[in-house]
């Protein structure tokens, strides 16, 4: 299997792990990790859509550099997720099934990816998406509780998942998630990258549930004169 690039495998997971609903209210308990999982258990029943404002930040260690784009996510169930970058620069990136679409519209070209022969690998990323049972997520991650954290002004619970496959420790070392405990919506997500102190994060604010989302939001509704390339994967 040829390593499927790392943002590829993040993107997946930005739109699946926000698909989560609940109405918890807030507690101030101290929580365990058998009882933090019941709750993720409990919000991902009946999840239909989401949209979001979404934060992407990436930090390259080697030039000390921190790179940052802004705009929305949209998720629906079947594996259908779009997220509009609207700053620095605008971009699309288009999830449906097995095919995963690059935008950008200052050179009007598309990337196209197909999933399909990275369906292992992508799998690994999509049981984090809190629609699927916490067992299920225990099978191809060991899960840490690391305690409560305030994080924009909500208060949280941190969790750190290390993936059980060496194929995937290859590309991620390990995941950490700041879970809403108002909501047990994922607040922020970061992903560290093996071999080096390279990570990414991903920022969620402005979280809603069960909205009905235009239909086109999930197609392909860039110029037909857009160059179209399918880089190697």
């Amino acid at each position: 299997m040829r390593r499927l690039p790392l943002l590829l495998l993040v993107l997946l997971l930005g739109g699946a792990s926000a698909s989560t609903e609940s109405r918890a209210a807030q507690n101030s308990q101290k929580w365990d990790l058998p009882g933090v999982l019941g709750m993720m258990d409990h919000s991902a029943k009946g999840f239909r859509t989401l949209t979001a404002n979404i934060e992407h930040i990436k930090y390259t260690e080697v030039v000390k550099d921190t790179s940052t784009e802004s705009g929305q996510i949209y998720v629906e169930r079947d594996a259908k997720m779009r997220i509009d970058f609207d700053k620095p620069d605008l971009r699309t990136i288009l999830r449906t099934g097995d095919s995963l679409f690059i935008y950008t519209p200052k050179i009007n070209r598309v990337e196209e990816f197909n999933l399909g022969k990275n369906r292992e690998m992508v799998d690994q990323y999509i049981l984090l998406g809190f629609g699927t049972k916490t067992e299920n997520i225990q099978k191809s991650y060991t899960i840490e509780l690391k305690g409560e954290e305030t994080l924009d002004d909500r208060k949280t619970v941190l969790l750190e998942l290390t993936p059980r496959s060496d194929q995937i420790r290859k590309q991620i070392s390990k995941i950490q998630m700041w879970i809403d405990e108002a909501s047990w919506l994922p607040i922020e997500q970061k992903f560290f990258e093996a071999g080096s102190g390279d990570y990414l994060i991903f920022h969620y604010s402005k979280v809603f549930t069960h909205l009905k989302i235009d239909p086109g939001k999930f197609k392909q509704d860039w110029p037909k004169n857009a160059t179209r390339v399918k880089p190697r994967q």
